[in-house]
C-alpha cells in the first residue's frame, strides 16, 4: 500500500510502498477515507517531539471503512464507516481506567508511536477505538476526530466558569477555532463570544459561525476592546489555540477576576506572570485532545446537523503541498488527505 512517511526530521515526507497489514485478534484494518493535516504534524516533522522510531507514517485524525477484521472483533462488519479515536494506549493506568486515553503516554498514539493514516490503510490495535458513523460521510467527519474534539474539550473546561452576560474569547480561528466558535454558542448560552485572529478571512468565517465580536489583533487593541465590551471587568474565559508567547500573554491580560485561560496551541510560548496578576485569582490550565466519550458527543452533534464542517481536500500524493499550505496559514478550515 501507499503511505506518506517521515523518514528524516525537517525533510519532506516520502511517498513509499509498504506492506498492507493483516489484522488479528481485536485488530481492525481500516481503509482510509480521510486523514486530517494538523499543526502538530508540522511540529513532529520539525523534531519538536522526538518520535520512538523512523520512518513513521503520520496522521492521527482518521476516518474510513472497515476493510478486514481479526477473529475477536465484534460489532463491526466489512464496509462499515468509522471514525478512529487516536489516543491509543498499551497499558492500564489511572487515565485509561477513567477513559482519558488522551492523558496516557503520547508515544502510544496513532501517527506518533504507531503508523498513522497518511496511507491507504490503517491498522487499528482494537475495535474499541472505532466509532460508527451513521449519518455523516466519513471524509466530512474527518476533522471531528481532532480539530472538532480538541476544541470541544477546551470549551467544556469553561462551562463551570462562565455565567449569563459574561464574555469568552477565542484566539486563533483556524481549524480548531472555527469549531470552538460553534461550541461556545451551543454550550455556553447567554455568553458573548469574541474571536481574535490576524487574518480577516478567518475572522469573517468566525462571524458567519456565530461570533458576537471579531478582533484583528494585528491592527486593533484587544485589551481595550475587551475592556469596553465587559465594562472593564475582563473576560471570564479565554482559549488560546495558537500557544505563542504573544498570544498567551495577550490571553492572560484579557482575563477578569477568577477568569480561566485554557492553552491548546503548541507553539512553545512562555507565559510571564507578574505580581499584579495574582490578585485576580485567575486560573491557567491546558487542554489536550479529548476522550472517546467526548468524540462520540462531537459526532452526535455533527450528525444532528448542529455543526458546520469546513474543509479542503488534497490527494495523498500532494501531502507536502498540503503541509506547506497549512504552514503558511492558507487553509480554510481543515485540510484532509484522501488516498
Amino acid at each position: 500500500m501507499k503511505a506518506a512517511q517521515l523518514v528524516s526530521y525537517r525533510k519532506p515526507l516520502e511517498i513509499r510502498e509498504v506492506d498492507t497489514p493483516e489484522p488479528s485478534g481485536e485488530q481492525v484494518l481500516v481503509r482510509i477515507a480521510g486523514a486530517g493535516v494538523c499543526h502538530s504534524d508540522l511540529h513532529l516533522i520539525e523534531g519538536m517531539f522526538p518520535l520512538p522510531f523512523l520512518p513513521l507514517t503520520l496522521g492521527h485524525e482518521n476516518t474510513g471503512y472497515v476493510e478486514n477484521i481479526g477473529s475477536r472483533v465484534t460489532g463491526f462488519e466489512q464496509g462499515a464507516p468509522v471514525a478512529v479515536y487516536g489516543a491509543w494506549n498499551r497499558r492500564s493506568d489511572r487515565f485509561s481506567w477513567k477513559g482519558e486515553g488522551n492523558l496516557s503516554n503520547v508515544n502510544d498514539w496513532v501517527g506518533v508511536g504507531h503508523n498513522g493514516g497518511y496511507a491507504e490503510y490503517l491498522l487499528v490495535p482494537t475495535y474499541k477505538y472505532l466509532l460508527p458513523l451513521n449519518e455523516i460521510d466519513p471524509v466530512r467527519a474527518t476533522p471531528l476526530v481532532d480539530a472538532g474534539l480538541t476544541s470541544y474539550r477546551a470549551i467544556n473546561k469553561l462551562r463551570s466558569n462562565v455565567y449569563p452576560g459574561s464574555t469568552v474569547v477565542l484566539i486563533g480561528i483556524g481549524g480548531q477555532g472555527q469549531y470552538a466558535v460553534q461550541y461556545s454558542k451551543l454550550m455556553l448560552p447567554q455568553v458573548k463570544t469574541v474571536a481574535i485572529d490576524i487574518d480577516d478571512s478567518k475572522l469573517a468565517a468566525a462571524r458567519k459561525l456565530g461570533a458576537d465580536e471579531i478582533i484583528n489583533s494585528a491592527c486593533d487593541n484587544p485589551l481595550k476592546i475587551i475592556k469596553d465590551i465587559t465594562n472593564d471587568e475582563g473576560c471570564q474565559g479565554v482559549v488560546d489555540f495558537v500557544g505563542s508567547s504573544e498570544t498567551m500573554n495577550m490571553a492572560y491580560s484579557l482575563l477578569g477576576r477568577q477568569g480561566k485561560m485554557v492553552i491548546v496551541g503548541l507553539n512553545g510560548g512562555k507565559l510571564e506572570i507578574v505580581p499584579d496578576m495574582l490578585v485576580n485569582e485567575a486560573e491557567v490550565t491546558t487542554s489536550n485532545w479529548g476522550t472517546m466519550l467526548e468524540l462520540s458527543e462531537v459526532i452526535s452533534l455533527a450528525e444532528s446537523g448542529k455543526l458546520k464542517i469546513q474543509f479542503e481536500k488534497m490527494g495523498l500524493d500532494s501531502v507536502n503541498e498540503a503541509l506547506e499550505k497549512l504552514s503558511s496559514g492558507s487553509v480554510n478550515g481543515r485540510m484532509i488527505l484522501t488516498p
